[in-house]
């Protein structure tokens, strides 16, 4: 699965099933996974598979009010996409690891898009623009 992101973050409720989303299911490279002591701080930085420099930092909420914010995010449209060269082939990946899309694959007039959940409500778009879009460039 090749991506368009270029870095972002996630606020996460729990680091250990963070991981095992994008490691197993999404098939995310592991990068770092660091506790800083003093801090109470864990920082952990996965990279989808075969991108150049693409990150993902997932970060704990740092204070207990925070608790109450990330859940009321849950199901709200949050902008991401994972950017493909070749649309079926991650798309029926996806699936046979249990991934669930929420909008099943529909041709648009800038490319082939379905739209699936993570664990954190965020949505998803799997997306392969066409060869005319200029964000079609970004996807190597």
């Amino acid at each position: 699965m090749l991506q368009s992101i270029v870095h972002i973050a996630l606020v996460v409720k729990d680091y250990d099933e963070a991981i095992e989303f994008y490691t197993q299911k999404l098939k995310f490279e592991l990068l770092e996974d660091t506790y800083q002591l003093e801090q109470d701080k864990r920082w952990v930085v996965v990279s989808p598979p075969g991108s150049n420099g693409t990150t993902i930092l997932l970060a704990r909420a740092s204070k207990s009010e925070q608790e109450d914010f990330i859940g009321n995010q849950t199901g709200g449209r949050v902008f991401l996409f994972l950017g493909t060269d070749d649309f079926w082939r991650d798309y029926n990946e996806m699936l046979e690891v249990g991934i669930e899309f929420i909008r099943k694959p529909k041709e648009q007039d800038y490319g082939t898009v379905a739209v699936f959940k993570d664990l954190y409500g965020n949505l998803w778009d799997l997306i392969e623009f066409n060869k005319e879009h200029p964000m079609s460039k970004r996807v190597k």
